[in-house]
């Protein structure tokens, strides 16, 4: 594994492709260039900066972004495309320096420290890598540059689209105090209300306070965190080669109502897809996480930490049905449009595989015990693939788009 060295100089890359499914769209249809895209229609996966300049989000519903922007066109999603696309990109970092950490598959940290006389300055390297991904794989990309992963991207979101930001040594706190609080990670919308109540509107003015009175607004964690953040304390390397600590999957559900048995369909859609993930890397989970997201975007999280690592489909579908069931009396009176899962404390599968307690199932005449099941089902997915058999309350319903996602680092 590798691992950067902390050097006083920017030298980390944060490189990020700019709207990357409606980009990949336009770079495909010469006819989609210059005008408003939306990839996805139930819910937005992605917008175009032509949309984005209406309003248009990702994860904002079909209805809502048609309304904003009633000339936009609406395509489908082409995973494998993107996908195509992520692997170019990847390559040409990786041709860059060895030093990559992936973030998603449209951005990564790179670690460009080392290669003054290999390659030349970061700017130049950045330049370098902007125009190759530009020539060969049709893409526009920005990147920021800077001394630390934290200001990299930042700089990157502040330099889209299509650009290059470089925070010299020395002026990071003149050019990070002036944003808004927004850009520092972690500030979403309930943080970003509960300071702008208080007349905290910039990073500056974060930085102005005590540790202790941003522990009082935010609590230890929070308050603790945006504290560093906003003094551009982040000595975090750039670390490459480390297995997946988590792995997720979501459904954004727009803002139609859905009931009991819907969510309990995409639920289990969910982990039917998440669960062979696991396997296929060889790899078990601990804790098991449900995320949701309320029609009035607040945000919840229900975790449960299993006895012993699992990867399981059925004992994790359990898991998270009690955690379901728990959060429905909320969901009913507000309304959801997003339902998440992710899995974490991941271990490699030399561990010790949990064993729960099943229901007995009864198929005809003969009990069936579900954990036995379940092990079938699982061996038959796993050899054959996710659509050799599938349960029966996921017939005909609409499975959801997968998401393309990194390969697990080993």
């Amino acid at each position: 594994m590798f691992v950067s060295s902390d050097g006083p100089s920017a030298h980390i890359l944060h490189a990020d492709l700019d709207s990357f499914f409606a980009s990949v769209e336009q770079r495909d249809d010469p006819a989609l260039r210059g005008r408003p895209v939306i990839v996805g229609g139930g819910v937005v996966l992605a917008a175009s900066y032509e949309a984005k300049a209406y309003g248009v989000r990702s994860a904002m519903g079909g209805r809502q972004a048609r309304e904003l922007c009633p000339q936009a066109i609406v395509v489908p999603p082409r995973m494998e495309a993107y996908s195509t696309a992520s692997r170019a990109v990847f390559a040409i970092f990786r041709d860059t320096t060895p030093l990559v950490e992936p973030i998603s598959i449209d951005e990564a940290f790179l670690d460009v420290g080392g290669l003054l006389r290999v390659s030349g300055t970061p700017v130049e390297i950045a330049t370098t890598l902007r125009r190759r991904v530009h020539h060969e794989v049709g893409l526009a990309i920005t990147v920021g540059v800077a001394a630390t992963k934290f200001l990299a991207k930042v700089a990157s979101a502040v330099g889209k689209p299509d650009g290059l930001l470089v925070v010299p040594v020395g002026t990071e706190l003149d050019f990070l105090h002036p944003l808004p609080i927004e850009r520092l990670w972690g500030v979403g919308r309930v943080t970003s209300a509960a300071l702008r109540s208080r007349g905290i509107q910039t990073v500056g003015d974060v930085a102005d306070l005590e540790m202790s009175a941003l522990v009082s607004i935010l609590g230890p964690a929070s308050g603790r965190h945006l504290y560093a953040l906003s003094h551009n304390h982040d000595p975090r390397p750039i670390r490459v080669g480390q297995r997946r600590r988590s792995i997720g999957a979501q459904r954004a559900l727009g803002s139609r109502r859905r009931s009991d048995e819907e969510l309990d369909a995409i639920l289990v859609g969910l982990v039917e897809r998440i669960a062979p993930r696991l396997r296929s890397g060889a790899r078990r989970c601990r804790t098991v996480v449900l995320r949701l997201r309320f029609d009035d975007f607040t945000r919840a999280t229900r975790s449960h930490t299993l006895p012993a690592p699992s990867d399981s489909t059925d004992a994790l579908l359990s898991v998270l049905r009690g955690l379901l069931d728990g959060a429905l009396p909320k969901i009913r009176t507000d309304g959801l449009t997003l339902l998440g899962i992710s899995l974490s404390g991941l271990g490699d599968a030399d561990s010790e595989q949990l064993e729960l307690p099943f229901p007995t199932l009864t198929h005809g005449r003969a009990p069936i015990d579900a954990g036995r099941l379940d092990g079938t089902l699982d061996a038959i997915r796993d050899r054959y693939g996710a659509t050799a058999i599938s349960r029966a309350v996921l017939l005909g319903r609409d499975p959801g788009i997968a998401m393309p996602v990194l390969p697990d680092e080993r």
